[in-house]
């Protein structure tokens, strides 16, 4: 599970990718999926390219097959759902006063557990659809009363007009049907997909409609469902066909309550159905869709898809994660002129602006054309928060500017250290400044009151996270004076991941299987792996005095990843410079 991060649109040279289960995959060249051979690229790239790992038929994706479409939400389906959900709430608790199922008297209540949100308020939307009054559906809090676990209740007299089971159930009822069976009796794991009723005649009726839709399921004896009824035995399923039947069902049938099945942590796998047949360039420019998330990759229409960040921003611009990344730098002269155009917008909130968290906004280039000191100048004036992530030195050209912006408002800054060993960045970062000049940078930031903490990333896992490392880092950040600093393990996403695993085995060929071990989830080790590396960092900030340091500073925290290694729920605006 992740989060998107951001999406966009594009205009490009269309392909048609066709897969042996009839999905229809329209996108550009460039775009990549995940094969039983690695990633590999729509088309092989241009005339004159280099050559570039390429789809071809007979190749296998990666991914959980097409997706079904949803259900029609017709009355049939709602009748089905409030049938399903008031039947098996009412069957053994909740009733009112001496009456039994079956018995519609004007007292009769179906009750609703307090923790069903979303099953509620779907049986409240349905029900006011149908014209049942609802006040009694309100849940205990709203009321202002007791509800010993009742989230709300409403009398079956009402509600057994709409609720009614026809006597030949259609296709969109029995759906209906199967919806509110799962919203009242799912349960299960990523491996395991169970339903379960406690009526004898439900469950007829429930796999009667499993078999109608095509869902092939085997008995359960194992669940557990006599908490729904005083006496009933254990009635439930399983739903056969791993995580492909899984979705198609959550899709197809559209309950209410889909985490019942949590889909994390599922074996996602190549199978026969998505060998690709053909890829076709359809002749014309489309406009497409791509998206970006914490984990660096998401299914699309069925198969695992991929995204980047930096690497993924040049793809973005035509241009080659690879060997143009590494050699071309794309300039927005404007970009000053367009963040005080933005800032004036009745439309902004003057939220914190995280500079540097794509690109380095102080890399050489910026020697030339001068980019910054317009848009600090233009947040100085808008008196908006700010702070910047660099691993440049360029940026004590404008401490001026920078102290200016602090007396009106918010500013911080971090360098990006993730070891001091210079033999290893020579290696991994040629290029850029030397970590003694980012700390040098840091403390004189500090010096002219501009708040400067460090980003003590990317620690390499086997490389530069030895205890040894760690301490030597640390203590010498402490040295430079940083008011903080947060340990971000490698992430590998991909466009990231081909160059690193790529240096792995020209300079470190012992470690590409490790590698490989830790990072097969995707872009992030392991949650355990990180918490080890960050609360090691914490004790070490601890023993030099840096997290005191911290404490006599308030603001915003400097921009950078999260140590877990998910994505914020939060987080800095972003402007749109297109």
């Amino acid at each position: 599970m992740t989060q998107v991060l951001d999406h966009w649109q594009t205009v490009k040279p269309a392909h048609r990718v066709a897969l042996r289960d009839g999905t229809r995959l329209v996108t550009s060249g460039d775009h990549r999926f995940l094969t039983g051979r690695g990633w590999r690229h729509v088309t092989g790239g241009g005339p004159g390219e280099r050559r570039r790992p390429h789809l071809a038929p007979g190749d296998v994706l990666v991914g959980t097959g097409r997706f079904a479409a949803p259900p029609k939400v017709d009355d049939d389906y709602r009748r089905g759902y409030l049938y399903a959900v008031l039947h098996a709430y009412g069957h053994g608790q909740g009733r009112g006063q001496g009456q039994g199922r079956g018995q519609a008297g004007p007292h009769q209540v179906v009750g609703l557990p307090a923790g069903d949100a979303e099953v509620l308020a779907r049986v409240r939307r349905y029900l006011e659809h149908f014209g049942v009054h609802c006040e009694a559906l309100r849940g205990p809090a709203e009321r202002g009363g007791e509800g010993a676990g009742v989230g709300g209740a409403v009398a079956v007299a009402a509600a057994e007009r709409p609720a009614r089971c026809p006597r030949r159930p259609s296709r969109a009822w029995q759906t209906g049907l199967l919806a509110g069976l799962f919203d009242t009796g799912a349960g299960g794991d990523h491996a395991v997909s169970r339903i379960a009723v406690a009526d004898a005649e439900m469950f007829g009726m429930l796999r009667r409609a499993l078999a109608e839709l095509g869902f092939a399921h085997t008995l359960d004896p194992t669940t557990d469902c006599t908490d729904a009824g005083a006496g009933a035995a254990p009635r439930g399923v399983r739903l056969t066909g791993g995580l492909r039947e899984r979705l198609r069902f959550l899709h197809a049938v559209g309950p209410a309550a889909a985490s019942r099945w949590p889909l994390e942590g599922a074996a996602v796998a190549g199978e026969a159905s998505l060998e690709v047949v053909s890829v076709e360039p359809l002749g014309l420019q489309a406009p497409l869709y791509d998206i970006t998330t914490g984990t660096g990759d998401f299914i699309a229409d069925g198969v695992v898809s991929h995204n980047c960040f930096a690497r993924r921003s040049h793809q973005y611009l035509d241009l080659d994660a690879g060997a143009d990344f590494d050699s071309k730098i794309v300039v927005k002269v404007n970009a000053g002129e367009l963040v005080r155009r933005e800032l004036a917008s009745p439309r902004w909130r003057g939220e914190h602006i995280a500079l540097g968290a794509n690109v380095d906004c102080y890399q050489r280039a910026e020697g030339r054309y001068r980019l910054m000191p317009p848009i600090l100048e233009a947040l100085r004036d808008a008196a908006n928060p700010f702070s910047i992530l660099t691993k440049g030195s360029l940026i004590l050209r404008d401490v001026p500017l920078l102290v200016e912006a602090a007396r009106r408002t918010e500013v911080g800054a971090a360098v990006s250290v993730g070891s001091v060993d210079r033999e290893l960045w020579r290696l991994v970062e040629p290029g850029t400044p030397a970590p003694d000049k980012r700390l040098e940078v840091c403390a004189a930031l500090n010096d002219a009151g501009v708040r400067c903490g460090v980003v003590m990333g990317p620690v390499l896992p086997y490389v530069s996270d030895s205890p040894a490392q760690l301490e030597e880092t640390v203590r010498r950040i402490a040295e430079a004076g940083a008011t903080s600093v947060t340990a971000i393990t490698l992430h590998l996403r991909p466009g990231a991941r081909e160059w690193y695993m790529a240096w792995l085995r020209e300079h470190r060929p012992d470690l590409v299987v490790p590698y490989a071990r830790l990072y097969r989830g995707g872009a992030y080790a392991p949650r355990e792996f990180q918490e080890r590396i960050s609360q090691r960092v914490r004790e070490l900030a601890a023993k030099y005095g840096i997290d005191r340091r911290s404490a006599g500073h308030r603001g915003q925290a400097p921009p950078g990843p999260r140590p877990s290694g998910g994505p914020s729920s939060g987080g800095p605006q972003q402007l749109s410079l297109l």
